[in-house]
């Protein structure tokens, strides 16, 4: 793990495996460090011959934070501090993951980057359009004490579980592990849990979706009930070429049940880029 200098930010940033092979880069999704894309499974997509790179964005873990309501950046930025960490790895071009509310980020990357993607992986994201379904569910978990730890623990605990959708993959106590785990080493998990929903949303310059050219895959849970199925084949028809993986009994992000499925699926991908 190191901090490196980038685009005017301090990241985070961690690597596994060699760095001759094919590069992945990890971008979680809004309100989530690095931690989130998980040791083990970092471990195992190296393990297939790919070199893995997880950071904290802006906000979260041990990069650069801003005070609570008052993010300093754009969605732009952010593709522009995954551009600055390939920069100072030494990699021309990676395939690239992003979950969730900073697919995003990938599109940016996708379409105004493409020189440096060689393929993108959308996991549990949207096109966004209005005509989508809503969630399936009420996220209605009373808001934290952000004095309170214990508060702040249980409340994304409670948070992750609605997320599962019923998932009977969701395990409550490694995700309470992991949870502990990452508020304790936030710098400002208020400013976690707020900024990046509060970040300028602006997209490509050079166009959308449909200009995407790198080789897209499409990862969703059945059982997703931020972003219903619906979502994810939206992308998949938005995005020339793309394919649709579902992750059947999975609900929003991949579940430790369902790396068998995911991690493959993802080696194959990236060996098309």
């Amino acid at each position: 793990m190191r901090e490196l200098q980038v685009n005017g930010a301090e990241l985070s940033v961690e690597t596994f495996g060699d760095p001759a092979d094919p590069a992945i880069l990890l971008i979680q999704g809004a309100a989530a460090s690095m931690l989130w894309w998980e040791e083990d499974l970092c471990t195992r997509i190296a393990a297939g011959d790919r070199f893995v790179i997880r950071f904290d964005n802006r906000d979260t873990g041990r990069s650069t934070t801003y005070p609570p309501g008052r993010p300093e950046y754009s969605f732009g930025d952010l593709a522009r501090d995954a551009v600055g960490i390939l920069d100072a790895l030494g990699i021309d071009r990676a395939h690239v993951v992003a979950q969730s509310m900073f697919g995003g980020v990938a599109l940016i990357l996708g379409v105004d980057h493409r020189d440096r993607v060689a393929s993108l992986t959308f996991v549990s994201t949207s096109t966004g359009a209005d005509d989508l379904p809503p969630p399936t569910a009420a996220f209605d978990v009373p808001a934290p004490d952000f004095a309170d730890r214990a508060s702040v623990v249980e409340y994304v605990v409670r948070s992750a579980e609605l997320e599962a959708g019923g998932s009977p993959y969701f395990d409550e106590q490694a995700t309470r592990r992991l949870v502990d785990h990452d508020v304790a080493r936030a710098r400002n998990f208020e400013s976690t849990m707020t900024n990046h929903f509060l970040a300028k949303v602006d997209g490509p310059d050079g166009g959308g979706f449909g200009d995407i050219t790198a080789p897209a895959l499409v990862v969703h849970g059945d059982l997703d009930p931020l972003l219903p199925l619906a979502h994810g084949e939206a992308l998949r028809d938005a995005i020339p070429g793309a394919e649709l993986l579902v992750l059947e009994g999975g609900g929003h992000g991949v579940p430790r049940g369902l790396w068998d499925i995911f991690v493959p699926a993802l080696i194959r991908h990236t060996s098309r880029g």
